[in-house]
């Protein structure tokens, strides 16, 4: 049994106490602090946080250790009968997947902060949370008071939790597993409308899967002044983070909709279905896998299609999700550069930022695109009988529950199981090529009596200049330019300043004064790195960054009727 404690001596430095003790088996033990966290594909470098590492017997004499790697110590027992480790962990980011102390609460995520003794990942542990009397303690780990029990330090790694004395709490039941929803944080929850809408796609998801993976679920969510969006999965819990406060029952409330369905999809796609390099995790290095477009692409997908299936989005909200990815998809010259089996491969690089322009895509918008027409080629070529539901329903019921990782070859075949026929063209161009999806999505909506439609964005520095901008301080900053745009034929460069066109001042303005010039020669002012300097746009026929929109089509066949039926249902 491996004994923790954490204490909260002193909030506001932001500073949490760690202890661990355990008996010792070698005469050398290694201490191992996670390198990355599941959900997150890329490394995290945790020991950046840890202060006043030391070892201690049981009689508190220091003992010798080594620093071996960033986050790994090597420790001479010297025929100690108990082993004592102390450390500080600075935890200062509130996020869904890091850990926060302040004078409200304490968050904690502990695949960032706790250690492990190598070898010893399956013993039990206890943990004692030295915090306030009056703390409420929010998390999925087994509890009495103020003490949390695990069975090994992988369930430990995977259960976050929150304690705070303003947490409020509710919970619904399907299927005889209870599902807690807890908010900590500024905000005003109206349960009358949210235990509805998370029971409709809890018993969708259910339906569809046939069970729960876990007997009991814990929604954790974070509630901030500030736009936040963010999720992050665990085995029987998700922490969700969102803001501003007085958004979140009106027009955040699909956002919060949204990641909710996502990170409870996700119970069963990666926490249960997992890449076979994925099984197990290790938390010492890389986890590296191809398999993106499947955990977080179908995931993505799903997550947003049950909140239709289950009537909480009406067809036109749902719409507006797909129109998104649609948006972000064709708008990233990189997918005719980098196939999502190569990004998903390189999230351990550079996948959560924005990173060299135009090098790589994102699994969730490609793998969500991708699993779209997976779902429609499937429902088709099986007219009807089966869907993309059937192909998850059976790597859980295959995989998960024989307790084996899924592999490419592994989803490939059981994709062409229920499509009667072979994806190597799919596969060989789409997946691990960069062919262009437009012939393959247009395919697909009309299949299902969608049709998806371009418009000319009104922006002409979007749609006739070729670039996307924000809006920084007084002036639009360049974040995004179109290849072979008027704006790169003249020179412009990302992070370019457009201070003026044809000589006015376009302080926040900057479309006002292109469409107001759009028929005479232009010419603008730009600040690049504190230095001014003039540049010639001439403009061609061409739409850059257009619009996409998916819209129903008024007269369905017969055929497109039913194979919406299939899709929606």
């Amino acid at each position: 049994m491996i004994h923790y404690t954490l204490s909260t001596e002193n909030p506001s430095a932001q500073y949490i106490q760690f202890s661990m003790q355990f008996e010792p088996t070698n005469e050398v033990e290694k201490i191992q602090l996670p390198s990355w966290r599941p959900g997150r594909y890329e490394l995290g470098n945790f020991a950046k946080n840890v202060k006043g590492f030391k070892v201690v017997n049981e009689n508190n004499e220091p003992l010798i250790f080594h620093k071996i790697s960033k986050d790994c110590w090597s420790v001479e027992t010297n025929e100690s009968k108990i082993i004592k480790v102390f450390y500080e962990y600075y935890a200062t980011d509130l996020n869904a997947g890091s850990t926060f102390l302040s004078q409200d609460q304490l968050y904690v995520n502990p695949v960032n902060c706790f250690t492990y003794v190598e070898g010893r990942e399956l013993e039990g542990v206890i943990v004692d949370l030295k915090i306030p009397y009056d703390y409420a303690i929010a998390g999925s780990m087994e509890m009495d008071n103020h003490t949390l029990f695990a069975q090994s330090f992988d369930e430990l790694a995977d259960s976050p939790f929150i304690c705070s004395n303003s947490l409020q709490h509710n919970s619904y039941v399907v299927d005889e597993v209870v599902f807690h929803v807890w908010f900590q944080g500024e905000v005003k929850v109206d349960w009358e409308k949210l235990i509805p809408d998370f029971t409709a796609f809890t018993e969708k998801q259910i339906e569809k899967f046939g069970t729960f993976p876990v007997e009991e679920y814990h929604f954790l969510t974070q509630i901030v002044p500030f736009r936040a969006y963010h999720g992050v999965e665990h085995c029987r819990s998700t922490v969700l983070l969102l803001g501003p406060s007085y958004a979140i029952f009106k027009e955040a409330y699909k956002d919060l909709l949204g990641v909710s369905s996502h990170e409870l999809y996700h119970t069963w796609n990666v926490k249960a279905i997992r890449p076979i390099e994925m099984f197990p995790y290790d938390f010492t290095k890389e986890n590296y896998t191809e398999l993106g477009l499947l955990c977080e692409g179908v995931t993505t997908y799903m997550g947003d299609l049950f909140l239709y299936k289950s009537d909480v989005f009406d067809l036109k909200e749902y719409l507006s999700e797909m129109n998104a990815q649609l948006q972000k998809h064709f708008d990233n010259p990189a997918r005719l550069n980098y196939s999502v089996a190569q990004s998903s491969f390189d999230t351990w690089l550079d996948g959560y930022v924005p990173g060299a322009p135009n090098r790589k895509v994102s699994i969730y918008t490609e793998g969500c695109l991708l699993s779209f027409i997976f779902d429609v080629f499937i429902i088709k070529k099986s007219e009807g009988k089966y869907s993309l539901d059937d192909v998850m329903r059976y790597l859980y019921e295959e995989f998960y529950h024989k307790n084996k990782g899924v592999s490419e070859a592994d989803y490939k075949k059981t994709l062409e199981k229920f499509a009667g026929t072979s994806l190597d063209d799919i596969f060989e161009k789409y997946v691990h090529g960069t062919f262009d999806y437009s012939t393959l999505l247009n395919e697909s909506f009309d299949t299902i009596g969608l049709k998806m439609i371009t418009k000319q964005n009104e922006k002409p520095s979007l749609s006739k200049l070729g670039v996307k901008s924000l809006l920084q301080g007084n002036y639009h900053v360049i974040k995004s330019i179109h290849p072979n745009s008027p704006a790169e034929t003249a020179g412009l460069m990302l992070e370019d300043e457009l201070i003026a066109v044809n000589g006015m001042d376009a302080i926040g303005n900057i479309d006002s004064w292109l469409n107001y010039f759009i028929n005479d020669n232009i010419e603008l002012l730009i600040k690049r790195k504190g230095v001014f300097s003039l540049k010639k746009i001439v403009l061609d026929e061409q739409v850059y960054y257009p619009d996409y929109l998916v819209v129903e089509l008024d007269n369905k066949t017969e055929k497109q009727k039913k194979y919406f039926e299939s899709w929606s249902n």
